[in-house]
């Protein structure tokens, strides 16, 4: 019976193991042997470099959430910061509101003059002080000289009677909040 190629190779393969077996280096059998407990070392040590993996990556999807969760959080508090920011400011001008109303009332039933125009002084006083309050404070100009950072001329008056680049008039004005221009003052300079 004739062979074909595949039966002859197996053939061959097999006559050929054990003669590998017999010729074997002594040497490499014996560094086998010897660095058999350092492979399972290194098998330990691999085992737990992957929990460590494992804990440095749980670490890390949980300060991930932390950081979107804290994003989420500051975007939702700078929404409520814009909405109800001017909270504080509207409830201190209430009472003032509150004090035009009793002037109105005040004023429909008594015809004194002086006391309707005291009372309106002590609410411009009362809205002055509220404001205060929170930063906002006016720019005292009369007679001072003229300023584009605070002043805004409306018209040159020619006087004698003031010095050249001098606030004569004010006609609107002009508050600070916080140190930083609000509104500038309207006014009329001397102009000789």
């Amino acid at each position: 019976m004739k062979k074909n190629r595949k039966d002859l190779f197996e053939e061959q393969v097999r006559s050929s193991a054990p003669q590998a077996e017999d010729h074997q280096d002594p040497a490499v059998g014996a560094a086998s042997e010897e660095y058999a407990p350092e492979n399972i070392n290194l098998g330990e040590k691999l085992n737990e470099k992957e929990k460590e993996c494992a804990v440095n990556y749980d670490k890390y999807l949980r300060a991930v959430a932390e950081l979107d969760n804290y994003k989420k959080r500051t975007a939702r508090e700078k929404t409520d910061i814009i909405k109800y920011g001017k909270e504080d400011v509207i409830r201190d001008i209430l009472p003032f509101v509150d004090s035009l109303d009793r002037a109105l009332e005040h004023a429909e039933s008594n015809t004194d003059i002086q006391a309707f125009k005291e009372g309106l002084k002590l609410i411009q006083d009362q809205l002055l002080c509220s404001l205060k309050k929170h930063g906002v404070e006016r720019i005292e100009c009369a007679g001072k000289e003229f300023d584009p950072n605070f002043h805004e001329a409306m018209q040159q008056v020619n006087s004698e009677h003031h010095e050249e680049n001098k606030v004569i008039n004010e006609f609107e004005r002009g508050y600070l909040l916080n140190g930083r221009l609000l509104r500038p003052s309207k006014v009329s300079v001397c102009k000789k």
